[in-house]
């Protein structure tokens, strides 16, 4: 068996786990707390992320998965994670869906999921990302 590069290190726990300063909290919440503790341009864009995927089908749900936010019907939609130089839109089934405007920019070589990447002063074609999500959608609702 290979040995770990940095023995010394502390391993990452995976999933990661919610604080127990926000036990009890709901997705909402949680999700508000991310965009303020942002406070830039992220924050910026996640929140208004957020808005689109939400209206784009009543059916949404929002959920606080792995220390991210993570929209669901009938299984999860995309996940939103936040780095220093992009906000990302992680779709579990990416691969799977129409994709005919060509969001998809990230996560293109693999089998299952695809992603989009958003750095800053990203334009968001919020029509293109609403029809994305209901196929998302609709691809969940094959798979019950």
């Amino acid at each position: 068996m290979p040995a770990r590069k940095n023995a010394s290190a502390p391993s990452k726990s995976f999933p990661k786990r919610t604080s127990a300063a926000d036990a009890g909290k709901s997705a909402a919440e949680l999700i508000d707390a991310r965009i303020r503790e942002l406070a830039d341009w992220r924050g910026d864009l996640l929140a208004r992320l957020r808005r689109v995927i939400a209206g784009a089908d009543a059916s949404v749900t929002e959920e606080w998965k792995w220390n991210n936010p993570v929209w669901s019907c009938d299984g999860i939609i995309c996940t939103g994670e936040t780095y220093r130089k992009a906000v990302k839109l992680t779709f579990p089934k990416g691969a799977s869906i129409p994709d005919p405007t060509r969001l998809f920019n990230s996560s293109l070589e693999g089998n299952a999921r695809r992603a989009i990447d958003f750095p800053e002063g990203s334009r968001i074609d919020e029509a293109a990302l609403a029809a994305l999500v209901r196929a998302a959608i609709a691809a969940n609702r094959l798979k019950r």
